[in-house]
């Protein structure tokens, strides 16, 4: 059974930087969409990005367009989430999830225990 392990959050100052990592543990992404999801405190799960299996096409909602780029690499069977021009409102913990490139939770089937992020003003 495939565990994502998510790497790579942490605190940072608005506009500031952090890349995520999304590794597989016991399995493989390698033939499946993967997404990155976020849930900051009292809220729900929200979409972030996703991308499909080959890395052609890639997804993103629009808070977050423009400033985080999704990526893999099936070789080191890794997806990553680089974060730019980070504000407060990204504060949540980050999750990577397999099997899917559409924006609903319900549509992946494995999922990571989360990495948190904090973005200070």
């Amino acid at each position: 059974q495939v565990q994502p392990v998510e790497s790579g959050g942490g605190l940072v100052q608005a506009g500031g930087s952090l890349r995520l990592s999304c590794a597989a543990s016991g399995g493989t992404f390698s033939m499946y969409g993967m997404g990155w999801f976020r849930q900051a405190p009292m809220k729900e799960r929200e979409f972030v990005a996703s991308i499909t299996w080959s890395g052609g096409r890639t997804y993103y909602a629009d808070s977050v367009k423009g400033r985080f780029t999704i990526s893999r690499d099936n070789v080191k069977n890794t997806v990553y989430l680089q974060m730019n021009r980070l504000k407060p409102e990204d504060t949540a913990v980050y999750y990577c999830a397999r099997g899917s490139t559409a924006v609903a939770p319900r549509d992946y089937d494995y999922w990571g225990q989360g990495t948190q992020v904090t973005v200070s003003s």
